[in-house]
């Protein structure tokens, strides 16, 4: 498909790579400002950028050689909650330093007894005065023992049906009556958290959107969230890609799962196209999304079927990449980067299990296309 990105020769592309002559080594700061963290959005935090013009941008920054701030929870989820519902003194507040990445956010809405049925939440915000006292407790919190702003789902009308008693909020994750505690997945690594919630006073103006309104704005963070864990990365848009896999095994001349030199077997052959066409198909689910979104339309079903495949699709690129390396595959990566001895390749192995989990389950994603795209009854 010729997506008719734009040549040397146009403006905007001249425009673009002319900045990153000026700024070879760009700050986060810098590429915020310059709108090319999110070039989606709107002005002033973004450029109100095309699809076409998105992907021209990342083909830029690929050419410097120049990274976007890591922050996926701030810019991928918190981040289009607060321009979808936020005042413009929120806005003001938190979006400049959360595109720089300056400012790392978690998210706050997963509780033991409340996960795929996220609306059963139990966590209490009661208003004292010019606070919200917030009580309960959050489980798997990726990174929020090194954030500095959660999103926070909590129940402000506990009469009401559980749809409607829910309310939004930053929470400042240094404030006192924050307990985080460690949760150590099976790579050894220390990403999730569980994160206990004692009399902590949020200030009123950090509820975003209206009192008890939480849930219309968490359908909204669901959507984003959904895009950003099916992003171009095998590992929620992090990591490699099918590509990288391919180019891998071009430039070394693997042959099969034994690692041996030559052409690669016919069937390992079979294997690595049946990646890369996923990575296509990926791809393109990804800019029809993004188009609905500048059209206006949030992200809906979509999200779910993508990241339903994208799910999938990591395991896929693990799984192979794990045969490819042979019995080094059973071990812990400990080559240079860029071969499959790369620990990159063996923790993507190990975490990849998460994926068809975190976000909302495969049979989840798989209900609410069901429901919201084919028009069958609700899953009983």
């Amino acid at each position: 498909m010729d997506l008719g990105l734009p040549g040397d020769d146009d403006t905007r592309r001249r425009r673009v790579r002319a900045w990153f002559d000026e700024h070879p080594h760009p700050t986060g700061r810098q590429l915020a400002e310059a709108g090319y963290v999110a070039p989606h959005w709107a002005a002033p935090y973004g450029l109100d950028a095309d699809p076409l013009t998105q992907l021209m941008i990342d083909e830029e920054l690929r050419r410097a050689g120049v990274r976007r701030p890591v922050n996926p929870i701030g810019i991928g989820w918190a981040g289009p909650t607060l321009m979808y519902a936020g005042t413009e003194a929120q806005k003001d507040r938190w979006l400049w330093p959360l595109l720089s990445g300056e400012d790392f956010w978690c998210q706050l809405f997963s509780e033991p007894g409340a996960g795929s049925d996220l609306a059963s939440l139990t966590t209490r915000a009661e208003r004292d005065g010019d606070y919200w006292v917030v009580n309960g407790q959050k489980v798997w919190t990726s990174y929020a023992h090194i954030a500095q702003w959660g999103i926070l789902l909590a129940r402000t009308d506990p009469t009401a049906t559980k749809h409607m008693g829910i309310s939004y909020f930053v929470c400042p994750m240094d404030a006192p009556g924050i307990d985080i505690r460690p949760l150590i997945d099976m790579t050894g690594e220390h990403a999730f958290n569980e994160v206990f919630l004692t009399d902590v006073r949020i200030p009123a103006d950090h509820l975003i959107g209206p009192e008890h309104g939480g849930w219309e704005l968490a359908k909204v963070t669901l959507g984003n969230e959904r895009v950003s864990l099916s992003g171009e990365g095998a590992l929620w848009g992090m990591g490699p890609t099918a590509e990288d896999l391919v180019d891998l095994i071009r430039g070394r001349g693997t042959g099969g799962a034994g690692g041996a030199g030559g052409a690669p077997s016919a069937p390992t052959r079979d294997r690595l196209v049946d990646v890369w066409i996923e990575a296509q198909i990926l791809r393109f689910l990804r800019l029809r999304m993004v188009s609905a979104v500048l059209a206006g339309r949030a992200p809906g079903a979509e999200a779910s079927v993508r990241k339903a495949i994208a799910d999938a699709h990591g395991q896929h690129i693990m799984n192979l990449a794990r045969d490819l390396a042979g019995a080094h595959g059973m071990l812990a990566g400990t080559g240079p980067v860029g071969s499959l001895d790369d620990p990159t390749w063996s923790r993507g192995f190990l975490f990849s299990p998460a994926l068809t989990v975190g976000g909302g389950t495969a049979e989840v994603q798989r209900n609410i296309v069901a429901e919201k795209v084919l028009g069958l009854p609700r899953d009983p």
